[in-house]
């Protein structure tokens, strides 16, 4: 009985943290926003614990930080903080893509890559029409999947945090945008198409384009005070 119910809590507690992560990717607890253990178990119907261990998880993901009075905060990043965050991933995706076009990629990636051509052309779909919260949740399954190919789970971990962040500090200023199919890169099929043929050059021209896109938008964050 002891096992059952730890496994009950931990699937609670994971439920309950994915739950507020999509809340926050689709700004509907925007950076800045403050709450309790108290306020999210209620709003859940749940027990403190379960709700305490996923804000705990969060946290160490870097999507929460400590507030007033032990509660917590979705956290506020900066453009400073965005642009660390295109450096990091970009190296990281350099090294990903160098593996898969020089080394080639891990055991079943043929038929995996049947999986990421589908997210990449549901991503690509969502970012012309400026469906925001659609293309959040493909493209992050796109990149974990894709970054999966190499057979390095630490990587693909890392890789996948790294964009959550991304997106939680992107996701307030893009729903301001007036044209928001233009400020969504969208060339995701191109990239596996790159991948699947195993040309460099094309996937480094490729990669390096989608972050200059990411740090050309940050600067015009900053431009107009944001």
């Amino acid at each position: 009985m002891a096992g059952n119910g730890a496994v009950t809590r931990n699937t609670l507690r994971q439920q309950i943290a994915d739950a507020l992560r999509d809340e926050v990717l689709a700004g509907r607890l925007p950076p800045g926003t403050e709450f309790t253990v108290k306020q999210i178990a209620e709003q859940y119907e749940v027990s403190a614990t379960p709700v305490r261990e996923a804000l705990v998880d969060l946290s160490a993901q870097g999507l929460l930080e400590s507030a007033t009075y032990k509660g917590f905060r979705v956290r506020v990043f900066s453009v400073a903080d965005f642009r660390g965050m295109v450096e990091a991933r970009s190296l990281i995706v350099d090294g990903i893509f160098r593996q898969l076009v020089e080394r080639g990629t891990a055991a079943g990636a043929t038929e995996r890559l049947v999986s990421v051509r589908r997210r990449a052309e549901e991503a690509m779909r969502a970012a012309r029409s400026g469906s925001l919260e659609v293309l959040i949740g493909y493209d992050l399954r796109f990149w974990r999947e894709l970054s999966g190919l190499v057979g390095n789970a630490y990587i693909t971990e890392f890789l996948h945090r790294l964009r959550v962040q991304c997106w939680v500090f992107a996701v307030p200023h893009l729903q301001r945008e007036a044209q928001l199919g233009s400020a969504l890169w969208s060339g995701h099929s191109e990239l596996v198409d790159a991948v699947t043929r195993a040309d460099a050059n094309e996937v480094h021209r490729l990669v390096h384009a989608y972050n200059q896109h990411a740090l050309d938008w940050a600067a015009g964050l900053e431009e107009a005070g944001a």
